[in-house]
């Protein structure tokens, strides 16, 4: 679907729609996996617990949610992509889960406005999006407070993702001052900061610079699902300068385990590779609070990132989802997240 703008907009618009076919494809899968299959956790013959008992409900961000689960950042600043925010803010409010947004500064810069979302899912969370290297710039804080103001959001991500932006033609490769930066608006926005990457991965010296500024969490974003470093690639001239980081970055299961032990009373997320409903049990089992899945909605809900939206397949893959944390629970004798916490496991060496 094209966009109505015209000049620098029109181009985006369609940076951003092809982002959204390229994201949806093989193409754009990591080289390097997350690494959740070298986690076991131990399975229990004797549960003591009712399956059907099983409560993973929890709270984020002041918001009950069915499950410790959200919907993450996919896409934002097109007709098209407003379509499909439209309908994952529908699928969320469904499914009593948090959804995060793309990206809001192009649709904010074209004065679109993602209001809209907020009347979908009223009563879930919902989470607004601004890049790092944005928020940086001349004027960034006031963006952000536009981009959580017309969201009404909850909390707003500040991605980083240097990579992506060094790679991309159009990208912005100053990073001076994105540190303070976030400090300033963690203390300005008047809602929550949460940082994360884009699938590169955050690591421990990173995420206590973060928390040491004040952020609310860090979702590592590890390398191992959708590759934005591939995505990018393919729009260069000059590709071949990107092939031996195309996979760069931390997988997912060792960002996590690394950011947890560096900074065990930090709030973590985990995104970056999560299939299913087992990768984001062993994803909380490591220590992340919530875990996020894009690129499954994604391919469910609009087959090639082209065709129209199916919100009843997107709708089914989370709530298999949450019956796949259900049945993690169960098999290792949990009646809740709390008591599974503490069950038995172990990450096999790579």
């Amino acid at each position: 679907m094209m966009d109505d703008a015209k000049g620098p907009d029109a181009k985006a618009s369609k940076r951003k729609d092809a982002h959204l076919a390229l994201a949806a494809s093989d193409l754009a899968m990591s080289g390097i996996d997350a690494g959740f299959d070298r986690v076991r956790l131990d399975h229990c013959a004797l549960p003591e617990c009712d399956l059907a008992a099983i409560d993973i409900a929890n709270c984020c961000l002041g918001r009950p949610v069915s499950a410790p689960l959200f919907i993450g950042s996919m896409t934002g600043g097109t007709t098209h992509a407003d379509a499909i925010n439209l309908e994952l803010a529908g699928i969320a409010e469904a499914a009593g889960i948090a959804l995060a947004v793309g990206s809001q500064r192009a649709s904010l810069e074209a004065g679109r406005s993602q209001a809209a979302m907020r009347e979908r899912a009223p009563s879930v969370p919902l989470i607004g999006n601004l890049g790092g290297v944005q928020l940086a710039m001349p004027g960034g804080i006031d963006l952000a407070k536009r981009a959580v103001d017309d969201l009404r959001a909850d909390a707003i991500f500040i991605h980083l993702n240097p990579l992506q932006e060094a790679a991309q033609p159009e990208g912005q490769t100053d990073w001076r001052h994105v540190l303070a930066a976030i400090a300033n608006a963690v203390q300005e926005l008047g809602v929550p900061v949460m940082v994360k990457e884009v699938g590169a991965g955050i690591g421990p010296d990173v995420a206590r610079r973060l928390f040491d500024v004040g952020v609310h969490a860090v979702d590592v974003a590890g390398l191992g699902g959708t590759n934005w470093t591939r995505i990018e690639a393919t729009r260069r001239a000059d590709a071949a300068l990107f092939d031996p980081f195309l996979d760069w970055g931390l997988p997912t299961v060792e960002a996590l385990q690394a950011v947890h032990a560096a900074c065990p009373n930090g709030r973590l997320i985990a995104s970056g590779g999560i299939r299913h409903g087992l990768d984001a049990a062993k994803a909380l089992w490591l220590g992340a609070a919530l875990a996020s899945m894009a690129g499954p909605v994604l391919r469910a809900l609009t087959i090639d990132g082209v065709q129209a939206p199916d919100p009843d397949a997107a709708m089914a893959v989370m709530e298999r989802c949450k019956d796949q944390i259900r049945l993690a629970l169960f098999l290792t004798g949990a009646p809740d997240l709390s008591a599974f916490a503490d069950v038995s496991g172990r990450v096999a060496v790579p």
